[in-house]
């Protein structure tokens, strides 16, 4: 890549020769940087680089043995007469208003058939095309040959469709030759609109000043200085300043070298992408600066997963993860005769229509096993909660997007949004979809359970049998004698004992309910906020690791296009 760049660099100092090779690469990595920032900036912004990666395909595509030269200038400036004194032959129409004002003349040195594709590429009328060169010529014209001169409409006609029709046609020629006249040399019209626009277009650019035979031998250098010193105010000083008059042959010498040095060069149309490249990498010139972040850091990434999981009620759920524990464990543990009054009282998870999937290594069956819920009830998130969310997003932006040229900031921050629409429902599937772990009946429960029902029915035994004693006295019945313990009678004592005892075992275990339910709670806390972070990575910070990835992408590509002169 280093090499590279230095041939590139090596390519762009003065008017040296391009090298086919080099410019291709550069258009690869203009048209690199283009796939990796489409979708994420301004299309308005990406126009002209795509406009020249589409110019250069069509342009390289043609003949290289053909150079195109435009003569572009003002009515009045004389260019249709140069046109035709160039070619020694009247095809384009002179006059300061032409009928043919709208429509480009080409002239072609060879055989108008080869250049047919280029003249069709620009859009020349086949009408409007000429051969030069015939037999008659020799080689007097074999210089030229393969020049393509175009005659183009006047670039400050009243008809905006003919101004249209030159700046298209500027867009696509190898060679410009800006004509001028004495009087409109200085014209606000050309310098400002067209000339100062191809300052970076020096390597193709020529400036001719035309009727130079209407002035004086002493007047003349002064105008050619006059004009030198407007080109410098332009940022184009240093391109070939000419001399011409089309009515004398020996004031068109210098004008036919220049075009026959071009011709014979090749270079013409390589040197006016490479300037295309320039100008389209100054255009994109501030959607480049510092290296993005490798990612998120983690203390955001974490800030955002906080919020999320309290717009997605997660403290919430925790919380009903608690009271539900103690609700089943209380169900499964205590005593039997007040099991019926609390199976009266709502499931706190369910009552958020949270019902929690088996455990992991529980064989789903969907006969069975009813699909997860796609909505909860759980309570929309507060104002302060969409607050935090809107804090942790502006977090994510600022951390991945805060040292980014503005515009893809603009497109971090747009992608951290861009699912926000989507967030809800996936947040509400995570927390409904997230294993609680108070579904299963913990094994103590179990043998707790087995215990309050001995208990109790030994109570139940005890009562029993002193109701049956009691039916036998009131009905006279021979009376019996209860198994006494010490001075209480063993109905009795089983009576109280089963009692007692039932109250004690739920006492005692009350406790590790109570611990059981606050690790239940964290547990399923944590599960759930892993949950959550799960849906924040996958809908804030993959898209913005989308941005990152591809302004990286765009700013090698920048890079390896080379600096803009």
């Amino acid at each position: 890549m280093t090499q590279f760049l230095g041939r590139v660099r090596e390519s762009l100092r003065g008017n040296r020769r391009v090298d086919p090779d080099l410019l291709i690469g550069r258009l690869d990595a203009v048209q690199r940087f283009l796939d990796a920032a489409d979708g994420h900036l301004p299309s308005d912004r990406l126009v002209p680089a795509h406009t020249l990666v589409e110019r250069a395909a069509g342009r390289l595509s043609l003949s290289r043995d053909h150079t195109l030269v435009a003569l572009a200038g003002a009515t009045g400036s004389g260019k249709s007469s140069l046109f035709n004194a160039l070619a020694h032959m009247n095809l384009s129409p002179v006059g300061v208003r032409r009928p043919t004002t709208g429509q480009a003349f080409a002239c072609v040195w060879g055989h108008a058939d080869d250049a047919g594709r280029l003249l069709d590429w620009v859009g020349v009328l086949p009408r409007n095309r000429f051969a030069r060169e015939s037999p008659l010529d020799g080689d007097d014209e074999a210089a030229l040959r393969g020049l393509v001169l175009l005659d183009l409409p006047d670039l400050d006609s009243v008809e905006s469709a003919h101004r249209v029709e030159v700046d298209r046609l500027l867009g696509l020629v190898d060679l410009i030759v800006w004509i001028v006249d004495p009087q409109k040399y200085a014209d606000r019209v050309v310098h400002d609109a067209y000339l100062r626009e191809f300052h970076r277009h020096k390597d193709v650019t020529v400036v001719v000043l035309n009727q130079a035979d209407r002035l004086s031998s002493a007047d003349l250098p002064k105008v050619l200085d006059d004009l030198r010193r407007l080109l410098d105010e332009d940022g184009i000083g240093g391109v070939p300043v000419l001399a011409t008059a089309a009515v004398q042959d020996a004031a068109m010498v210098d004008l036919r070298r220049l075009l026959e040095r071009t011709v014979a060069e090749r270079q013409a149309a390589l040197r006016r992408l490479n300037s295309d490249v320039d100008r389209a990498l100054a255009g994109i010139d501030d959607l480049v600066g510092p290296a993005a972040p490798a990612d998120v850091d983690k203390t955001t990434t974490r800030d955002l997963a906080n919020a999320l999981a309290g717009v997605a009620g997660v403290p919430a759920v925790a919380d009903a993860t608690e009271r539900a524990y103690r609700h089943r464990a209380g169900s499964a543990t205590g005593w039997p005769l007040v099991k019926g009054w609390r199976k009266l009282r709502p499931d706190p998870l369910r009552r958020l229509h949270l019902h929690t999937p088996p455990m992991v290594g529980t064989e789903l069956t969907p006969a069975t096993d009813p699909p997860t819920p796609a909505l909860t009830s759980l309570p929309d998130p507060s104002a302060a909660q969409r607050a935090s969310l809107g804090i942790a997003l502006r977090s994510v932006t600022d951390n991945a997007g805060g040292d980014l040229p503005e515009q893809w900031r603009v497109a971090v921050s747009d992608a951290a949004r861009s699912r926000l629409s989507d967030l809800p429902d996936a947040l509400d599937k995570a927390v409904a979809g997230t294993e609680l772990g108070v579904e299963r009946k913990r094994t103590w429960w179990r043998f707790v359970g087995l215990l309050q029902w001995l208990v109790t029915l030994v109570a139940v035994a005890g009562l029993v049998w002193l109701v049956a004693g009691y039916i036998v006295r009131a009905l006279g019945l021979p009376r019996f004698d209860y198994p006494m313990v010490g001075e209480v009678p063993l109905p009795t004592l089983g009576l109280l004992g089963g009692l007692v005892a039932g109250i004690l075992l739920a006492l005692l275990v009350k406790p590790f309910i109570h611990w059981g339910a606050r690790r239940a709670r964290r547990r399923a806390e944590a599960r759930m906020r892993d949950s959550v972070a799960e849906v924040g990575r996958e809908q804030v910070i993959a898209p913005v690791r989308v941005v990152l990835r591809d302004y990286t992408a765009a700013r090698d590509a920048y890079g390896a296009a080379g600096p803009p002169r």
